[in-house]
């Protein structure tokens, strides 16, 4: 089944609606963004979760130090990359890997030495989707997450289209620049719903 992951997180009520909803991954941006939180938020953010929901650190182009603070700070499972980085310091503390790569037109997407790949629009966060079909996943060996302006109204035909490891949404589940509990719960639950089979 198709995992979620629900992104731009910034407060605890969001956070135990997703992990209520059977959320598999939760994200945190470190980057500078109206979502941005800092290690110590984000550390505040999960205090005392009982729960198996693997958290991911979302940055741009980040230092050895920036890195280094939250992993430690947070308790990251997984660190997704945006931007220019040095692969050697992003792979020097032991953690998964995810590569976000923005699908460009007429761009074919350069794929980097990681474990997971996500494929998301020109602007993170926009709540805007990608021209699908110029992207084909049949030749990507490593799971994929694909995010870019989905939505409950969306996100089976994205599915049905890629057939992905998992969908990332952030906007999608807002109102008015906030994270939406029923629009959170109704998004996993359409995915979890959905039986299709993934790659």
């Amino acid at each position: 089944m198709t995992k979620v992951k629900i992104c731009g997180l910034s407060d605890r009520a969001a956070i135990e609606t997703a992990i209520e909803a059977d959320v598999d991954f939760i994200g945190f941006v470190f980057a500078p963004s109206r979502r941005q939180v800092t290690a110590d938020q984000a550390s505040a953010l999960v205090e005392g979760l009982t729960t198996k929901v693997k958290k991911i650190g979302v940055f741009v182009s980040p230092d050895k130090e920036e890195l280094e603070e939250a992993i430690s700070k947070v308790g990251l499972d997984l660190i997704q990359i945006h931007g220019d980085y040095d692969e050697k310091v992003c792979l020097s503390f032991g953690l998964p890997v995810i590569r976000a790569i923005s699908v460009k037109e007429g761009q074919v997407p350069k794929l980097e030495k990681a474990d997971y790949y996500l494929f998301d629009a020109p602007v993170s966060g926009a709540g805007e989707t990608f021209d699908w079909s110029a992207l084909d996943i049949t030749h990507v060996d490593k799971p994929v997450f694909i995010a870019g302006g989905l939505t409950v109204d969306n996100v089976k035909s994205c599915i049905n289209h890629f057939q992905p490891y998992a969908v990332d949404v952030s906007s999608g589940v807002e109102t008015d620049g906030k994270k939406d509990l029923a629009k959170i719960s109704a998004f996993i639950g359409e995915v979890k719903n959905d039986i299709s089979r993934t790659r």
